[in-house]
């Protein structure tokens, strides 16, 4: 496993510097834009009659677990992270459009593209059942902000759309995965999925994760109070995040969500009365680096998936359309809490229209894919799946900032 880690860190190191010094794009999208242009260059030697490399390559990949990695490893580093950097208070502004997307907005997503796949691949031939098709709908929701963040930054985008996004992220992952997760124990084990059962399966993921968030939150609130060395207090936040997480693993509560609930509660209570100026600045670095680096490393490997997973030209087109459908469902969803809560919350013209292009899908889309058991359903998905991930990230993650600034220049005008 060191060899494993060693060679991705050194790839990873590699690809950040070439964009730093040469392309420039956003960190993320960059080292992901090169691990795909190096695993296409692999794939092409391969058509040309020399399949040594790639397969060398793709033997080396496919020894990682992308849906461990990120499921039981990034994920909850990367959402504790994302957590510990909002401000409660402001994030009360908008607890009801953010709530309503992280549970309504799932569930209507969830159905509508559910419903499209359902529709797009009997027309392509492909016979996939309802369940697995709202599997689908559930994997495809979740938005990722990491790449998008910095380019909104340096557009200027206001902070009230970086605080949205983020806010509904943290909390429609954590949603989307226990939806996730009940519909494929129906779809894979046969469970039966009656309103009252998964209402209650619901309940005991999303409560318990939210009361295991506040318990780990608490503990760690405490401790850090008793003391004061920032060496100590940051170890200690680390406890809850790998702690926390195998902890509601065991006790089957959603662990995307304890990890957020605790992230907000070491971020705003124990930030404003349990640590020093001393211990808030090491925290914060610390958790800034963990943030960056982890995200490098997952975009890299995102990138050099491509060589594992196969490819039909039909996909193409069902992909494009199911594109089209999610950027729909999104404009509903938050167009609607938008314009219900514009003068309220005073949400800016064009608002709308940045929070549909900047809801990017990422790699925990990719790795709920691979949590499906094998078989043409899961080859199938996984497929469509990176090809909208590969759209989202490359072409939304790359206009997102040229479309803030126009509509930032169009109400300034």
């Amino acid at each position: 496993m060191l060899d494993l880690v060693a060679i991705i860190v050194t790839l990873t190191a590699a690809l950040a510097w070439l964009n730093q010094r040469f392309i420039r794009l956003p960190t993320t999208i960059g080292v992901m834009a090169i691990a795909l242009l190096l695993s296409w260059g692999l794939q092409g030697l391969a058509w040309l009659g020399l399949p040594g490399l790639e397969d060398r390559a793709a033997g080396w990949v496919a020894r990682f677990d992308f849906n461990e990695l990120v499921m039981e490893g990034l994920l909850s580093l990367l959402l504790f992270a994302g957590a510990l950097h909002i401000d409660l208070d402001r994030l009360k502004r908008y607890r009801w459009s953010i709530g309503f997307l992280a549970t309504l907005g799932v569930v209507i997503s969830t159905l509508v593209i559910g419903a499209a796949i359902y529709g797009l691949l009997r027309v392509a031939g492909v016979e996939l059942s309802w369940l697995y098709c709202l599997v689908f709908g559930a994997l495809i929701s979740p938005t990722d902000p990491i790449a998008v963040l910095g380019i909104l930054r340096k557009a200027g985008a206001p902070v009230d759309l970086e605080l949205r996004i983020v806010g509904e992220s943290l909390f429609n992952d954590g949603v989307a995965v226990v939806v996730f997760t009940l519909l494929l124990g129906a779809a894979a084990g046969g469970e039966a999925l009656t309103p009252g059962h998964a209402g209650a399966l619901f309940l005991q993921e999303a409560g318990g994760g939210i009361a295991l968030g506040l318990a780990v939150g608490a503990v760690a609130y405490a401790l850090m109070r008793s003391i004061d060395e920032y060496r100590i207090e940051v170890l200690i936040s680390l406890a809850v995040v790998l702690g926390g997480y195998a902890l509601a693993l065991q006790l089957h509560v959603s662990g995307p969500i304890a990890m957020v609930v605790a992230g907000l509660l070491v971020g705003n209570k124990a930030r404003e009365s349990a640590m020093s100026e001393t211990t808030r600045a090491q925290l914060d670095a610390f958790w800034e680096l963990i943030d960056e680096l982890l995200n490098a490393l997952l975009f890299v490997l995102l990138g050099l998936e491509v060589l594992l997973i196969p490819f039909a030209g039909w996909q193409l087109w069902v992909a494009a359309a199911v594109i089209a459908v999610l950027l729909g469902v999104r404009l509903v969803t938050t167009g609607l809490p938008v314009m219900l809560l514009r003068e309220t919350l005073g949400f800016r013209r064009g608002s709308a229209r940045i929070l549909t292009w900047g809801g990017l899908r990422g790699g925990i889309s990719v790795a709920l894919a691979l949590a499906i058991p094998s078989g043409e359903a899961r080859d199938v998905l996984l497929t469509i799946t990176y090809l909208i991930v590969l759209f989202s990230i490359l072409v939304q993650g790359l206009t997102i900032g040229r479309l803030v600034a126009w509509l930032l220049a169009r109400e300034g005008a």
